[in-house]
């Protein structure tokens, strides 16, 4: 058994190894989370005189445990955190009360260890455990030894996740109900054998998934028997890793479909209210990426229809907490049950955005066994909510596989517009990470939430594409490349989406944004103002140093910039008392703003008049300049006219051939070896598996050879483009 580590949080934060570990002007005795955003659930008023639980502990980590304190704080209600001893300095255990370690990083050592969650409620008195999402979340057992401790578990009822959060179950019972449903299997599959010949009976292509799984994890579409036999083993070892349950289910994979889920609350004395609907089409890896509510696809009639067959079939397991149920929607508006999550929802935010109902606050209600305090009449709709999932991962290898390392840099984008109500549109991230935070190769690489709420959905849109040009991020890879160009791209901004958008808008893979002649111009323009503002400065300083009263030159400057598929001539001359530049590149003249503060990372500048968002991400002394525009970073390289003209002598870079080389795409842990030194490989044979963030990835030979040496054993963690295997 792991020792529990009981601490004070408060008494821990006054210690000076804690206190070198904080921000400056940052509160030596607690770290105080702004509470914001909590003035905007503009349905819900807190009855702090409504007695609920004085100290509740969250069976969880990351953004979602951090979004649950500040519901309690706000409330008055204790916290305890639990955590891992690599997240001990994590922030959701600085903001809770009080914090306990119950185990090492990997998850079935201590997040999925629901003996020691119970014990640590004994230490520390909790009456309550809210699980979030993932983890124990949708766990029965673990449901059902609270009870049994006489400790509310702010979810539903152990019987209630028995019957629907499993998804064999659920399915049984939909049908029971004469929900429509999926074509499929509606047992458990027994093994590999018995999952092809399932495949074969329901026809190609299936859909093979964890019975306790959700987020992705445990779910492979397959198109033929090699592909379900390969699903089935990544599938099952990865809802084993993830929730401690490797039972499989198998259906008809519906091709193209909508991802439709409808939120919805009951209580204990079986009323049920459904809150609208959430578009979750937006997908890789049966992950969602982006989602909004409420979605353009839907009508009142369809959605009226959803909500009451969710809440109906919900009332017949007496459900009394938050939960969600997800449908499939045919382009003819035909819907089918494809599962329920029974527990909170990671897009839940959008929901409270346009409902104005705090979800977790009615959780607790709920588990405290207080009827709803609204009816379904009470529930409309305001305004329009987007929700980006910002990971820490590689956009540009198959829409993003993780990355790992700390954050040097990192700074959201600002509320600029809260108002009381949707209507005036704001920003909203959910995180549980800070500058200098790890992310590691244990746990799920998100970083936040960025939540945008506008009037309607193109306000709503506008400025998440705003937030994402505002949003620092340095020290690890992300997403926001991605992100940044599906929020424009034509096909999402009509709404007209299904849960093959990426491969079918992006079928070589996400390559970065496409700019035009006249963007590209446009950064090659401000990259020109840039070099040239740098070097003056430099030449004020040594003017300065020197006591020199001589201004520096104000002529013109002819240079040249390289870029990704361009290279152009650039005339810059800058007028200081007009504070502009004046630029002349690729046969268009551009005049742009000295606003460019070379301290900054995040760049506005005024272009012709047009202001556009730019981040300096890198700058050398020789001319190099990385700048971000719309999401993707863009290498430039500035030089002097008399440097350019002998570039041409410079030899060209050989790119190293690595194909014979089967190399790790992101830091991992190697979980299995499927050759070995002497075996004969052949072309798209699997070599070995990694597992990072609790996913399974096959890595394969990219050539037919003969194994000529291996790195690395079983249970040994790599890190991105290590070797693992090398064929001769």
């Amino acid at each position: 058994m792991y020792p529990l580590q009981l601490r004070n949080v408060a008494r821990f934060v006054r210690s000076s190894s804690a206190r070198s570990l904080l921000p400056p002007n940052r509160s030596s005795t607690v770290l105080h989370i702004p509470l914001r955003a909590f003035s905007l659930y503009f349905n819900d008023r807190y009855d702090t005189k409504e007695p609920l639980f004085d100290k509740v502990l969250i069976a969880n980590r990351g953004e979602i445990a951090c979004r649950i304190i500040k519901t309690c704080k706000a409330l008055g209600i204790k916290t305890v955190a639990v955590h891992s001893d690599i997240d001990s300095l994590s922030m959701h255990v600085q903001m809770a009360d009080e914090a306990i370690c119950i185990g090492t990083a990997q998850t079935a050592d201590s997040y999925l260890r629901w003996e020691r969650i119970i014990q640590a409620c004994r230490d520390t008195g909790a009456q309550a455990v809210h699980p979030g999402y993932g983890f124990l979340s949708e766990n029965t057992e673990f449901a059902a030894h609270l009870e049994k401790e006489k400790i509310a578990f702010v979810g539903p009822n152990s019987y209630a996740i028995n019957a629907l959060g499993d998804k064999i179950h659920s399915k049984e019972l939909a049908v029971k109900a004469k929900v429509s449903t999926i074509p499929g299997y509606k047992g458990e599959v027994k093994d590999a054998d018995h999952c092809v010949q399932l495949a074969r009976d329901i026809g190609y292509p299936v859909m093979i998934k964890a019975s306790a799984g959700g987020g992705g994890k445990g779910m492979r579409i397959a198109r033929n028997d090699a592909e379900t036999r390969d699903g089935y083993r990544l599938s099952q070892q990865e809802a084993k890793s993830s929730f401690g349950d490797d039972r499989m289910l198998i259906e008809k994979y519906i091709e193209e479909p909508r991802h439709i889920e409808i939120q919805l609350i009951g209580d204990k004395h079986g009323s049920a209210v459904y809150l609208n609907e959430r578009e979750c089409s937006i997908q890789r890896r049966n992950q969602k990426v982006i989602e909004e509510a409420p979605s353009p696809f839907v009508d009142p009639d369809l959605r009226r229809r959803m909500g009451e067959q969710a809440v109906s079939l919900a009332k017949a397991v007496g459900y009394d907490s938050a939960g969600t149920i997800e449908f499939l929607v045919d382009k003819h508006k035909n819907f089918y049950f494809l599962e329920m999550n029974t527990r909170l929802q990671v897009e839940h935010p959008i929901t409270e955005s346009i409902t104005g109902v705090d979800i977790v606050y009615h959780m607790l209600r709920s588990a405290k066994g207080y009827p709803l305090r609204f009816k379904q009449s009470d529930i409309g709709i305001t305004g329009w909510s987007f929700e980006a999932r910002v990971y820490a991962e590689d956009p540009f290898k198959a829409f993003g596989l993780p990355s790992v390392g700390r954050l040097k840099v990192y700074k959201e984008p600002q509320n600029e517009a809260v108002g009381a109500v949707p209507s005036d549109g704001y920003v909203r991230c959910d995180t549980g990470i800070s500058e200098g935070s790890e992310i590691s190769l244990y746990y799920d690489p998100m970083i936040c939430k960025l939540i945008t709420v506008g009037r309607d959905r193109q306000h709503a849109l506008n400025l998440l594409a705003d937030s994402l040009d505002k949003y620092v991020i340095r020290g690890v890879t992300h997403n926001i490349p991605l992100l940044r160009d599906i929020v424009t791209e034509e096909r999402f901004v009509k709404g007209d989406v299904n849960t093959a958008y990426l491969p079918t808008v992006y079928p070589e893979g996400f390559q970065g944004k496409k700019l035009t002649c006249e963007e590209k111009n446009l950064l090659g323009a401000v990259a020109g103002c840039i070099f040239l503002k740098d070097r003056l400065r430099d030449r004020r300083f040594l003017n300065s140093v020197q006591g020199s009263e001589h201004s520096y030159d104000e002529s013109t400057h002819n240079l040249h910039v390289k870029g990704s598929g361009f290279e152009e001539a650039v005339v810059v001359n800058y007028e200081p008392k007009a504070g502009v530049f004046q630029v002349q590149i690729g046969g268009q003249k551009f005049t742009v703003s000295d606003t460019i503060n070379l301290a900054d990372n995040v760049v506005t500048v005024d272009v012709n008049g047009q202001k556009h968002i730019l981040q300096l991400v890198n700058k050398s002394p020789v001319g190099k300049i990385d700048l971000q525009y719309m999401g993707s970073v863009f290498p430039l390289h500035v030089f002097r006219e008399d440097v350019f003209k002998f570039l041409h002598l410079m030899p060209a870079l050989k790119v190293a051939d690595t194909s014979r080389q089967v190399l790790a795409p992101m830091p991992g842990l190697v979980k299995s070896i499927a050759v070995q030194i002497g075996s004969m490989v052949s072309e798209g044979m699997e070599v070995c598996v990694i597992e990072a963030m609790k996913m399974q990835n096959s890595l394969t030979a990219a050539v037919t050879g003969k194994v000529k040496k291996i790195n690395f054993k079983p249970g040994e963690t790599v890190g991105e483009q290590d070797v693992i295997v090398e064929i001769e």
